[in-house]
């Protein structure tokens, strides 16, 4: 036997091992997730021989919707799709301020729970259960319950929609923002503890700076979705273009239906471009200042 050879042949093996192991594991992972998705597809009632039989009726109906633009006349053939930009226009407009009210609001409340609720600042323990409980409460609901309940309470209306934008944004934001303060530098909260400030006082010195930057992020990213929740609010009665959007399938307006998705669709983009550019530039900034 070959003296010289037997640690690498033990560290061969040993890898060999290791690897079939991590193989097995994979092989049971991938397993487990199969099993687990049958359950879930036979639960929620998926069932790929009725997709497969329906999908046609989907292609027909998108086909419906698509307006028929000639090459002899498609500037008469886009003007009669668009024929009421107008009041498309006032809508989505109305769609955008319910999001950015929304947001506003629901970002003013997450901000103060978030301080309440992160541990390191070690608010009192009955305080920060009650929020968290309230923030939990609050981004568990859907948005679109809470919008058929301020119908309800409030008529049919916008500020439907801003409320429930408002409460939803407040619970998702409030939870993101509280894990934003339990990672910030606890030097300079010892340092105003020390040197006896108050709660409030570590707050505002200590971990205000810190985490302004990422609450901006976070408002603008969460003002991107609510700007596509707030655009189907309109299905339950809170405003903007959703209603307008409800009221052309309901009555058939096929070519109606594409112009106002199409609508949706690029204010969602160009919205989505300029929070993204904003975030870099607040990342960006942040990391200047931090060098």
């Amino acid at each position: 036997m070959n003296v010289t050879h037997l640690p690498g042949a033990l560290v061969r093996d040993a890898y060999a091992q290791a690897v079939a192991r991590r193989r097995r594991m994979a092989v049971l992972a991938l397993l487990a997730l199969a099993v687990l998705a049958a359950i879930a597809g036979r639960v929620a009632e998926v069932q790929p021989r009725l997709l497969a039989e329906q999908i046609g009726g989907f292609m027909s109906y998108i086909d419906r919707i698509l307006p028929q633009i000639s090459a002899a006349h498609p500037a008469q053939d886009v003007a009669e799709w668009y024929w009421g930009l107008g009041r498309w226009l006032v809508l989505l407009l109305q769609t955008i301020l319910i999001a950015y009210l929304g947001t506003l609001l629901g970002s003013f409340g997450a901000f103060g729970l978030s301080f309440l609720a992160a541990a390191n600042l070690k608010p009192a323990p009955w305080v920060r259960f009650a929020c968290r409980r309230l923030m939990e409460f609050c981004r568990t609901v859907p948005d679109m319950v809470f919008a058929l309940l301020f119908v309800i309470a409030f008529g049919i209306g916008p500020m439907a929609g801003v409320f429930a934008l408002a409460v939803h944004s407040a619970g998702t934001l409030g939870k993101l923002f509280s894990e934003v303060v339990e990672n910030i530098d606890m030097r300079p909260v010892e340092g105003v503890r020390s040197a006896g400030g108050s709660w409030r006082q570590t707050v505002r010195y200590a971990a205000l700076p810190q985490v302004l930057p990422n609450f901006a992020s976070y408002a603008m990213l969460r003002f991107d979705i609510n700007v596509r929740a707030a655009s189907i609010m309109g299905f339950v009665g809170a405003g903007g273009i959703g209603e307008q959007l409800m009221v052309a399938i309901r009555q058939f307006y096929y070519t109606d239906v594409s112009a106002i998705l199409l609508l949706i669709l690029a204010t969602v983009m160009l919205i989505d471009f300029a929070s993204e550019r904003m975030r870099h530039a607040l990342i960006g900034a942040v990391r200047e200042t931090a060098v």
